[in-house]
């Protein structure tokens, strides 16, 4: 790996994780097209990677949302049990789609949350 990507692959992690931080996103929105579009990695790749980079974010943001007393336990149970499902099931598909709907499925979701965090 190039001095050059390792400098751009830290620089798109810095973004992802204080995007996290401040706003609880940044693992999927920020970490997918910056790997696909600035680090030139295979779309399938990227997805894959932003997943396995989200533990380590969530555990750190998730260790500081709790210290200051903001995280509700009981909602964090419920949608866990379906975040693991929906986990299992997400993960077996994405390496059975294929990379044109993949990205139109990943836009879609895009463009929705772009909506909605605008108007409200």
């Amino acid at each position: 790996m190039k001095k050059k990507q390792k400098y751009q692959l830290w620089i798109i992690g810095f973004v992802a994780g204080m995007l996290n931080g401040l706003c609880g996103s940044g693992g999927g929105t920020i970490l997918v097209p910056s790997l696909v579009f600035f680090a030139k990695v295979k779309n399938h790749n990227a997805h894959a990677t932003a997943i396995a980079v989200i533990l380590p974010l969530t555990i750190i943001s998730s260790f500081i949302y709790s210290k200051f007393g903001i995280v509700d336990i009981n909602t964090t149970i419920m949608v866990t049990i379906g975040t693991i499902i929906g986990a299992f099931i997400g993960s077996n598909l994405l390496t059975k789609l294929p990379i044109k709907l993949l990205k139109k499925i990943f836009g879609t979701f895009m463009i929705i949350a772009a909506i909605r965090m605008v108007i409200k």
